[in-house]
């Protein structure tokens, strides 16, 4: 049970680095497509919504599917007064429960709420309210249930990894 514990929080953890380093690259891009708006806009008089649309949907992945990435390496906002004094012990169980009681239902509730409303958008092809955007708002909203999936993993791989630690320490 260990091994296939670890090969599955190895597994998601490659995952969500592929993951984060794709969001590298889509703001590596987001910024040199929203130069470019600067550009198009004050030196030619030109104004694209198409291309807008672009930036404001790859900000959207980029925070969307980069949450995984965050939680694999441990960046997300925690106060830090007790915690950091804490024996390494007492904070994996505070990172366990805290996953366990916080991420996971929180990642959950947004999958279940988040689904409908993505299914929706693609069983209609929604597409942009501007007639010159990108007709590609159900891939955007798809990203809502895929951050809460990529949560979950990573939620898990992280609380399997908190107590395989927690476990050794008992043993030692």
């Amino acid at each position: 049970m260990a091994e296939f514990s670890a090969w599955f929080a190895g597994t998601v953890d490659r995952l969500n680095e592929a993951i984060g380093a794709a969001a590298a690259w889509m703001t590596t891009f987001m910024v040199a497509i929203q130069f470019g708006i600067v550009v198009m806009r004050f030196a030619f008089g030109e104004n694209l919504i198409l291309v807008q649309d672009m930036v404001l949907y790859l900000h959207g992945m980029v925070f969307m599917l980069g949450a995984g990435y965050l939680a694999l390496r441990n960046g997300h906002v925690r106060v830090d007064l007790i915690y950091r004094e804490l024996t390494e012990r007492r904070r994996h169980w505070i990172d366990l429960a805290g996953t366990l009681l916080l991420m996971l239902p929180f990642a959950t509730a947004v999958l279940i709420l988040s689904l409908p409303y993505a299914l929706n958008s693609w069983r209609i092809l929604e597409g942009s309210r501007e007639t010159t955007g990108l007709p590609l708002v159900f891939l955007l909203k798809t990203t809502i249930p895929l951050f809460a999936v990529l949560l979950i993993l990573q939620g898990l791989a992280n609380a399997i990894r908190l107590a395989l630690r927690l476990r050794q320490r008992e043993r030692a």
